[in-house]
């Protein structure tokens, strides 16, 4: 019994995570935004205008849940569900600290990586099912830029993942800082295993890691719909696409999956690349900084800090960069980003044998 309640805690607190972070998110890209363009941003509700994106939940959820009647009503009625579900469950595997994962997979990554594709499902059923030209054309520009940034996206984080030699993602932040069970070489020549900090996170353990890790976080904005890779919902073309006929709770469930498909990414972005729950602080001598700065406090605060800058860049970008054609989209994929990292996972395999 107590383990079915340790489940429905986990769960619980996972979806309240998910709301309170979708709330600070849409308030903080609302004054990114407006800091870029020289604005205000919201000021009026609440201090600082704080309590905007609050009323403005409130007034969706009174809002009316309107479906078309021309639409497919299940699927038109399931697909706002499947996608949240799809990126929400994601998040199980994800190791906030050492020893602290809602999810003990062995093979957490490959996990993530399969569940949250059903977002592409759920996307697709959204705009076949309203029956509506604007949503159809939102959905099939969404998976078909979700499946082709998919593939480089896969090559960086085998590229990882070789280094690593495993799938668990705990194991892959274990090995980033001090409590590493192996050694850790800073660009493949200096131990840095009793360093630790910066130095010991994956993006520098071999120097193609850094082209990787700008591979994996452009096609994380193409998987998350982020501008510039925002075609499928351009309102300049599309009204709103893919969700273009939802009202009510059920644009509020696509909106929630949105903002919490940022943070996903860019935390597996971060447990991947930049050390995880590890410090970013070396120990330098007696100064033994990584072991003071190490630990279940720590590692919620690290994670949390590095991820969240992530997720800032990625306001940064939407609000600076233009959107993209859709055949400069196709282009950058396969042209540019799959070679590349192609490149880096082979790059990887000589790496892991002839240099560790």
């Amino acid at each position: 019994m107590n383990f079915y309640l340790t489940y429905i805690l986990v769960a619980v607190g996972l979806f309240a995570f998910s709301a309170v972070f979708a709330l600070f998110a849409v308030y903080a890209e609302r004054k990114v935004s407006a800091f870029i363009q020289d604005r205000l941003g919201p000021t009026e509700v609440g201090k600082f205008g704080l309590l905007q994106t609050v009323a403005d939940i409130l007034k969706l959820l009174q809002k009316e849940m309107i479906t078309p009647s021309a639409a497919d009503k299940v699927l038109f009625v399931a697909a706002p569900a499947i996608i949240f579900i799809a990126v929400y469950l994601g998040f199980a595997a994800l190791p906030w600290a050492p020893g602290l994962v809602p999810s003990k997979i062995n093979l957490g990554l490959y996990y993530i990586f399969a569940i949250i594709s059903i977002e592409t499902l759920g996307i697709l059923m959204a705009g076949w099912g309203s029956n509506n030209k604007y949503s159809i054309l939102g959905a099939m520009r969404s998976a078909a830029q979700i499946i082709s940034y998919e593939i480089p996206a896969g090559f960086a984080i085998i590229s990882v993942v070789m280094i690593a030699q495993t799938l668990n993602l705990q194991d892959i932040a274990m090995q980033q800082g001090t409590l590493s069970n192996e050694g850790v070489k800073f660009l493949g020549f200096w131990d840095v295993s009793r360093t630790g900090g910066i130095l010991a996170w994956n993006i520098f353990r071999a120097p193609h890691l850094i082209i990787a890790f700008v591979i994996y976080f452009i096609a994380s904005l193409a998987e998350s719909n982020r501008a510039p890779f925002d075609i499928p919902e351009a309102e300049s073309e599309l009204v709103s696409g893919f969700h273009t006929e939802y009202t009510g709770l059920r644009f509020g469930l696509v909106f929630l999956a949105e903002y919490s498909m940022m943070f996903l990414v860019s935390m597996i972005g971060v447990v991947l690349f930049l050390g995880a729950w590890n410090t970013p602080l070396p120990n330098i001598g007696s100064i033994q900084l990584a072991d003071w700065t190490t630990g279940i406090v720590w590692g919620i605060f690290w994670i949390a800090i590095k991820t969240l800058a992530l997720v800032g860049v990625q306001m940064w970008i939407r609000w600076t960069l233009p959107r993209v054609r859709v055949d400069q989209l196709m282009n950058l994929c396969w042209k540019v980003l799959t070679p590349l990292a192609f490149a880096c996972m082979l790059a990887s395999g000589v790496w892991r044998l002839w240099l560790m």
